[in-house]
């Protein structure tokens, strides 16, 4: 599955911050299309590339609610992403903030997508009970 959703990207720098925007791959945790504001790369270099470089954080938002989380820069390849550990946190907390999934339904949910659209919305009918058996059988 190819789901990729827009981020904010913020580059702190000793005395100052950086803002760009990106693309949070939600199967891999790699960051792509990285367009920064108000930052020259081709005059400045990288954010991360200086030495008053701090660290890397994004904010995933809908509907006026936002989940901020940790960026990994690679300074060698110079790729943002985000660990496997960071993206299931990502994943669990934009469920239960943005749709109202409680952690424990997107875990029972992890299968297929059926199964998750299943455990994520609340049934609507309430548990049936098991036919009776016939009074007077032979079978149990």
């Amino acid at each position: 599955m190819d789901l990729k959703v827009p981020i904010a990207i913020t580059d702190e720098l000793s005395e100052e911050v950086i803002s760009a925007t990106g693309l949070l791959d939600l199967a891999s945790g790699e960051i792509f299309r990285i367009e920064y504001e108000d930052w020259d790369v081709a005059t400045r270099g990288l954010p991360w590339e200086g030495e008053d470089y701090e660290f890397t954080s994004g904010t995933l938002s809908n509907n006026g609610k936002d989940v901020e989380f940790k960026i990994d820069v690679n300074q060698v390849t110079g790729q943002y992403s985000v660990s496997a550990t960071e993206l299931l946190e990502i994943k669990v907390r934009a469920a239960q903030l943005f749709a109202g999934i409680s952690g424990q339904a997107l875990a029972r949910s992890a299968g297929t997508g059926a199964e998750a659209a299943a455990a994520a919305k609340p049934s609507a009918k309430p548990p049936t009970k098991p036919a009776a058996k016939p009074r007077g059988s032979r079978f149990h």
